[in-house]
Order: C-alpha cells, then structure tokens, then sequence
C-alpha cells in the first residue's frame, strides 16, 4: 500500500511552503507529492497569497528532491493545449530524472475560468479524450518520425514529437465517477485509475466498472493500479483529532464518515477496508500545511502499519 501526499495549494501556500512539505514527504518515506491543480480558491479559505500554477511548482521540485514521484490530481485539460502539455511533462520528468506521473481531467470548476480569462467549452469530455490520445501519442512517436492528429477539438500536422520524457513511460492517471465513459477512457489510456473522496462502497462498484473495461480492451483487469483521494486527519488522541479538524474548518464527525480521520488505529483499519476492494494506493489530502507533525505521526504511526 502506497501512501502519497496531496496538497491543495489553492486555498493559499507559497511555493515555499509546497517546497516544506514535499521535502518532509520525501524525508518520512512517503511515495509522492501530488498537487491539485486549480487557480481559485474554494470555500471559506482566503486562499493567500494567490495560487501557483501545477507544473511550475513541480519543475522546481523536481530539480529540489530526489526520491518521491511527482504528480497532479488532477491536471485540467481545459487549461493547456495537449501539445504544450507533453512538452511541459516530458520537460518536468527530465529535470527529476523519471519521477513525474500525468493525472488528467476534464476540467470542471467554471469559476476558476471565468476569474483568469481561460475559456470553458460546454464539451469537456471529448477534449480530454483527444488531449489523452495526443499526449501519449506524442510521447510514443518513435524518434525521427513526426506525428500528425486530425480530430474535432485539436488538429496536429508534422509534429517532431519531442522532447520525450526521462521515462520509457510516463504513468497516466485518470479519475472520476462516471460510470461508462470513465472506465473506458481509463481503460484505454491509463495506467492508474483514481476513485476521488468517495465511500468504500461507492469506491467498489466503481473499480468493478474499470476492472470489467479494461477486460473488454483487452487488458488484464489487475493492469490498472486502483486508488483513492481522501481527507486525512490523524491524531495521537481524540484533542488531538479535534484540534487538527478545527484548523481546517471541518467537524470530525464528518471527517470520520468521509475521510480518513481519528486515531492511527482508526485510519489503518478503514485503509484496510478500501485495500480489501482492491485499492492499492491513497492519497492523502492534507490541507493544514503547516502542520508537519501530522505528516511525522501518519509516517510512524499509520505508515508503519501498513
């Protein structure tokens, strides 16, 4: 069982407090640093000093850790054309020498768009199915061939197809709750499917869906790596606990029933129950920043468990 830290630097971090927090990921034996990849805050956040763009800060990162994956949850399509998109990975996985991994969504947070100018199509779907086969057609290009797309969102001529990644390989990352179109998509094009803040059972029926798509495209239905996003809050004790989920404005209760929330104890046995699923890896959505003493007890405390 991987154990991958996810931040949401939206809600306000500066590149030097994404920087903290990576480095104490890498030091306390965590997988990966993921980050979302949003340009507005949610909620009640005052989200200060502003956001960060996704593949800026891993480029930094990369060149400044030396072990951890690096990767988003999701990169919006809506955001980047697919062309710059493989340059911009292939770049970023070179300078962390093989360590990068491409989520990548829809788009979906029309807000964020209409606040930084950045058009939002009506047909999401579609672009994100065309940006995939560009993105890893692109990558797949033999050296000295060029590659050439004709779709109905993005049209490619003679393209040199370069540069390629470190990797032979850079892993895909698809996500989501749509029940036909999703686990097709990931069954075609990914190498990791991501079930988002969702219940064991909903998380089940979900990775039955993706397991039965990848069959039916020919793959064999343990291919896919299946994972899940949750909230986490852990606590040595039950202050513990209340306080962490008062500093992120959330009841513990509600953590307790949606995430992965209470003692180590209590967040190893639900872990536990996702794993039994089939879930192998969990991103663990931390959004009090500051806080690094969470990040050691998770490390020595539920880490160490699993």
């Amino acid at each position: 069982m991987d154990l991958r830290i996810f931040t949401e630097p939206q809600q306000g971090a500066t590149y030097d407090t994404l920087l903290t927090v990576a480095k104490a990921t890498e030091d306390l034996g965590f997988d990966a640093f993921f980050r979302s990849d949003h340009y507005l805050k949610m909620g009640d956040a005052d989200g200060l000093p502003g956001p960060t763009d996704a593949w800026i800060t891993l480029a930094g990162l990369a060149r400044e850790t030396r072990r951890i994956r690096l990767g988003t949850l999701m990169t919006a399509a809506t955001f980047r054309l697919p062309g710059v998109l493989a340059i911009q990975v292939a770049q970023v996985d070179r300078m962390s020498g093989g360590r990068v991994e491409l989520g990548l969504g829809a788009g979906w947070f029309e807000e964020e768009h209409t606040a930084y100018g950045i058009p939002f199509p009506k047909e999401k779907f579609g672009r994100l199915e065309e940006q995939l086969e560009i993105v890893t057609g692109l990558w797949g290009t033999p050296p000295g061939e060029t590659y050439d797309f004709h779709g109905k969102h993005y049209d490619l001529t003679g393209s040199p197809a370069l540069p390629k990644p470190a990797q032979e390989k850079v892993p895909v990352l698809i996500g989501g709750h749509g029940a036909q179109r999703t686990p097709r998509l990931a069954a075609r094009y990914a190498d990791e499917f991501n079930m988002p803040f969702s219940s064991v059972e909903d998380s089940e029926r979900q990775f039955g869906r993706v397991r039965e798509a990848a069959r039916e495209a020919g793959r064999a239905a343990d291919e896919l790596v299946l994972s899940n996003a949750l909230v986490v809050c852990v606590g040595k004790d039950d202050q513990e606990v209340a306080r962490r989920a008062a500093a992120i404005g959330r009841e513990v209760d509600e953590l307790k029933a949606n995430g992965l929330a209470g003692s180590p104890a209590e967040v190893v046995d639900k872990i536990g129950r996702y794993a039994e699923v089939g879930s192998r890896r969990f991103y663990l959505q931390v959004l009090d920043l500051a806080d690094l003493d969470h990040l050691e007890l998770i490390a020595s405390q539920v880490q160490s468990q699993l």
